[in-house]
């Protein structure tokens, strides 16, 4: 279910709240264009600063957008694993086809306290779980072993992989074996992760190339492998100026850019610097964006 291209959707705003038009248009943007599943409430889509009742609404609405065309892996991670779990709850009383859990951030737990956490979670929904490794973001990494004990809990499915070491997650891999999923984190490495046995990517690009990256995870798929790292080169350059300052500030400019979402980010993120936005211009120009 969680395999290929997934997106890891931005949350527009208009006039600081959600926009619900702009948010149902970008799922039918990424249904149209072959992306293989939604990724509402992430950190491309601001989950920090949304409110309990925004990020309920926004998984609604993307489930509904949706219309069971596609999975919603709607994000529920929380460094509470109370809130983890409140959060997990409304997205499977919402519809959503699975739960993305980041690592807690700030805590700093023990590789034992990430197990435990991840379990306590997990008992308390029937929702198929995917982890969520960012090191860079939450300042703990998990690593291989913790993963392997959480793949052996029955809807624990997979892990979304941004440690950017391709070692680790060649090991998660070889760990886990082929019934366990592990997905890029990072567009810039997914073809090598899809090399080393990846499954698929949640994707920041995807916001504005849907198809690219999904004909990378199909070509890869189909054992077309010199197709695949065509394109990966291909993406090269937007992968790159899409992290020219944090995200999603640079991806969101570039949706506004295209005419799709209003170019809004929520304190404490500001908007791109003069200089960054015009590169960023540049690129998408380049890309006939």
């Amino acid at each position: 279910m969680f395999e290929g291209s997934f997106v890891a959707l931005v949350t527009p705003f208009k006039n600081g709240r959600v926009d619900e038009p702009a948010l149902r248009a970008l799922v039918d943007f990424q249904i149209a264009n072959g992306t293989q599943g939604i990724v509402p409430c992430g950190t491309t889509g601001e989950s920090a600063t949304l409110s309990h009742a925004e990020h309920d609404e926004v998984i609604r609405i993307v489930v509904d957008a949706c219309k069971g065309k596609i999975p919603v892996l709607a994000g529920t991670g929380s460094n509470s694993t109370d809130e983890a779990i409140t959060l997990t709850q409304h997205a499977q009383a919402a519809g959503a086809s699975g739960s993305l859990l980041i690592t807690p951030y700030y805590n700093k737990p023990s590789q034992e306290g990430l197990y435990r956490h991840f379990k306590t979670v997990a008992a308390e929904t029937d929702l198929p779980v995917i982890l969520y490794n960012v090191p860079g973001r939450t300042s703990v990494n998990m690593l291989p072993n913790t993963v392997k004990r959480l793949s052996e809990i029955k809807n624990i499915v997979g892990v979304k992989e941004a440690s950017g070491s391709l070692s680790q997650i060649t090991e998660i891999i070889a760990l886990c074996g082929d019934d366990f999923t592990v997905l890029s984190g990072d567009d810039g490495l997914l073809w090598p992760i899809l090399c080393v046995g990846g499954k698929g990517v949640i994707s920041v690009t995807s916001n504005i190339l849907p198809s690219r990256v999904a004909a990378l995870c199909q070509a890869a798929r189909d054992g077309e492998m010199e197709k695949a790292r065509k394109i990966h080169h291909e993406l090269f350059r937007i992968n790159e100026i899409l992290f020219i300052e944090t995200n999603p500030v640079p991806v969101k400019a570039a949706l506004h850019l295209m005419g799709k979402i209003d170019d809004e980010v929520r304190s404490p993120l500001a908007p791109l610097m003069r200089e960054s936005f015009e590169k960023l211009k540049s690129v998408l120009s380049d890309y006939s964006l």
